[in-house]
């Protein structure tokens, strides 16, 4: 039983489709990453510790990691237009609270109800254009999709550095979120004007209890982890982290036994599949830290106003760019070899900076640090793409739309994960002095990296060389 009939879609009304969801990605995008630019302007005007730098990412990024496969769900059983238009209103109402939040725990809250808001929003725009668009315009709109993509993720940074130091109307940080709210308005006009109404299934089933499950097992571990590396470890993280441990073996156990598991079982037997989320998780986890580390050492290291941050992070952004493209046209041929390539330029590019920051410290050239970003980015751009395409070479095609939202989800918990855990890091190092905080985080990745390499044999031998997911 369906809830509505498809309609057709024009040329025109492609577009205009692709429009609303490119706003909503360029949104998440964005939030994803402006506030690497923003935290220390955020914690030296809120008065705030340090472990709000760490939950500034990671709030949003858990919640929006540990929700995405179940917002997919919902968004099958209830409508993808209904459930789209619903977490756009939800996302441009918690950003209009974390841009006026007046304390650390509320602007905390509003980004976390962002990431709640944003597991709504984001799957139902790939799939309204999946089953409503002609293959050809479809096509079409794929090709546009991903470099616009690679745009937005520049353009988070950027945008950031130049809002805070332009301090409209005294604002200071705040319209870095204030901005989702012209950006979400038009969207929302837009949406209600323009997307299709793609049928419903209401006889989807939804493991609403595994969802629950998840999210308090990882907010517990990464809450323990926090506050133990922030305030001590007291009886307080301790039990958080313990709490968070017990509450994902709950998770496992139910997934293992529930009749409607958020992942299906054959995936997870899957050894190709399940060491790409394992690699996939690792990578984007170290890169998110890495991204975080980079842009505080920018900041509290060398002096560089949130603008001059955010100008020398185009290096590493436009690393991503061409070494997406390198994987694009090699990943059919190279398959796993290429996610070492690309491991290799991460760590070519960490040890370069490393190199630099020894030799030169706090006196670093701009120079210097463009080239070692650069080479990072390069190699993170090379294995966004190919560890993904790579983990999908032995899935079944029936199950390809589960394994890539899967992915997708591991992708954002890992982003929050990374960011908070690597910089906590850095944080303890601080005291010691910028130099030695940066080096010791900086090794602490390339043991990171290097662990990923050892996992590499294990994904599969093939990829999959178009992944439009």
């Amino acid at each position: 039983m369906t809830t509505t009939q498809t309609p057709t879609i024009t040329a025109r009304s492609v577009w205009l489709i692709l429009i609303v969801v490119l706003l909503a990605d360029a949104m998440d995008l964005i939030d994803s990453t402006i506030t690497n630019i923003a935290a220390p302007s955020i914690v030296a005007d809120l008065g705030a510790d340090d472990s709000l730098i760490k939950w500034l990412g990671a709030a949003y990024a858990l919640a929006l990691g540990s929700l995405l496969v179940l917002g997919g769900r919902l968004g099958d059983r209830f409508g993808q237009r209904r459930t789209f238009l619903i977490g756009m209103s939800g996302f441009v109402i918690a950003s209009a609270t974390a841009g006026l939040a007046l304390s650390p725990g509320m602007l905390i809250t509003s980004r976390a109800v962002q990431g709640l808001f944003g597991a709504l929003l984001i799957p139902q725009g790939m799939a309204i254009m999946t089953a409503t668009f002609p293959k050809p315009m479809l096509q079409k709109a794929f090709s546009v999709f991903a470099p616009m993509l690679g745009v937005f993720a520049v353009a988070g940074p950027i945008l950031g550095g130049v809002l805070i130091d332009a301090n409209l109307l005294g604002l200071g940080w705040r319209p870095i979120f204030l901005i989702n709210v012209v950006l979400g308005g038009l969207a929302l006009v837009l949406a209600v004007r323009y997307l299709p109404a793609v049928p419903a299934h209401p006889g989807t089933r939804i493991d609403v209890l595994g969802s629950v499950l998840l999210a308090v097992a990882l907010f517990g571990a990464l809450y323990g982890l926090i506050e133990g590396s922030s305030a001590g470890w007291n009886a307080v993280s301790l039990s958080a982290i313990v709490l968070g441990l017990a509450v994902f073996a709950a998770f496992v156990r139910r997934q293992a036994r529930t009749a409607d598991p958020l992942l299906p079982r054959t995936l997870l037997a899957n050894r190709g599949f399940t060491a790409g989320l394992v690699v996939g998780l690792l990578v984007f986890a170290g890169f998110s830290g890495l991204m975080y580390v980079i842009s505080l050492f920018f900041q509290l290291g060398l002096g560089y106003t949130p603008t001059q941050t955010s100008l020398n992070l185009i290096p590493l952004t436009v690393g991503i760019m061409g070494g997406s493209g390198v994987a694009a046209a090699l990943i059919a041929r190279l398959a796993r070899r290429l996610v070492v390539l690309g491991l290799v330029a991460v760590l070519a590019g960490i040890a370069t900076m490393l190199l630099v920051v020894q030799t030169a410290g706090t006196g670093a050239a701009w120079w210097q640090m463009a080239i070692a970003t650069l080479l990072m980015g390069l190699g993170a751009g090379i294995c966004f793409s190919s560890i993904f395409n790579t983990a999908l070479g032995d899935v079944d095609p029936e199950e390809a739309g589960s394994a890539s939202g899967s992915l997708s989800a591991v992708q954002q918990v890992a982003n929050g994960v990374g960011s908070a855990l690597v910089t906590s890091i850095f944080l303890a190092v601080l005291p010691r002095g910028d130099v030695d905080a940066v080096t010791v985080t900086l090794l602490a990745l390339l043991g990171l990296i290097g662990l990923c390499l050892l996992a590499v044999p294990l994904l599969p031998r093939t990829a999959v060389a178009d992944l439009e997911h």
